[in-house]
């Protein structure tokens, strides 16, 4: 029938779903290209060519070079108190997230919902608000200037337990439990060796947005930390570009933001398998 809107499996329909995911993928994608490309040009060339395209000659490893000798080396210092509180942050708050969760999903007791209604309340909450309260609780703990003032509030997601909960409620089943309690395994070896396997595709995605919140974080660090050694990546940046009225470093603060954005990419690309696996697990019968 003439008229009639076309269906899914079209060549209209499908031309037209892929054109708009092209328009999406290029919309979160230019500024990407934009940051790879300006990361190759000199400081005239930033200013003095098309901003989308390369200047008149590659100065990667010129960049790199400035931006790793600058200061005595205090990016790769950056780059490592980034890997601390982002790596050792996420991987504790991973494992609080999925014992915390584990036992709210499989082991009831009292008030076991209000405390769940808390947690999801403090999802809630946006992360710039809890800044003041925690810089206090540092100071009055003596801790404030120092790599624990900021690791210690990463280890803390409530949107990682309240996503191992429901994944566990619904990927571990209670039969499987009682069936390693019956085989003499006490809990602690019944989570690390059967719930954690199962819960693994939850446990990837809680590490992976609180590895990306932690490396992103800027206010935390700009309230707790006033040494520029104990820095991470964002607060260096932007103490970098706050100098560029004074002096002309903005090649050091593109290249050094295209650096900063390199270990989210391979983080992502390296466990996006483990997604995959979650996802096909089941759907195939042994």
């Amino acid at each position: 029938m003439s008229g009639a809107p076309s269906s899914p499996g079209t060549p209209a329909a499908r031309l037209s779903i892929t054109v708009l995911l092209l328009a999406v993928a290029g919309y979160f994608l230019l500024p990407v290209w934009w940051l790879f490309v300006s990361a190759t040009k000199s400081s005239g060339d930033l200013f003095g060519s098309n901003g989308f395209w390369f200047g008149s000659g590659l100065h990667v490893t010129d960049n790199l070079a400035k931006v790793l000798q600058h200061g005595d080396g205090v990016f790769a210092r950056w780059i490592l108190n980034s890997a601390l509180y982002s790596g050792g942050g996420a991987v504790l708050a991973t494992l609080l997230a999925a014992m915390a969760g584990y036992a709210l999903a499989k082991h009831p007791f009292r008030g076991q919902e209000a405390l769940f209604a808390v947690i999801i309340g403090a999802v809630l909450i946006p992360p710039p608000l809890l800044a003041l309260p925690l810089y206090l609780l540092a100071s009055s703990a003596g801790i404030v200037n120092s790599y624990w003032s900021v690791l210690i509030p990463s280890i803390v997601t409530p949107f990682g337990v309240y996503l191992a909960r429901v994944y566990a409620a619904a990927s571990v089943p209670d039969e499987l439990i009682d069936a390693a309690r019956v085989d003499g395994a006490g809990e602690l070896r019944i989570f690390f060796t059967v719930a954690v396997r199962l819960m693994s595709p939850a446990l990837v995605t809680i590490f992976l947005f609180q590895f990306v919140g932690i490396w992103n974080n800027f206010f935390l660090p700009l309230m707790m930390l006033a040494d520029d050694k104990l820095w991470p990546l964002t607060l260096g940046l932007f103490f970098w570009n706050s100098q560029l009225r004074d002096q002309p470093w903005y090649d050091l603060v593109v290249t050094g933001s295209l650096i900063s954005a390199i270990p989210l990419v391979i983080a992502f690309l390296a466990l996006q398998r483990y997604w995959r696996a979650g996802l096909s697990a089941g759907s195939v019968k042994a």
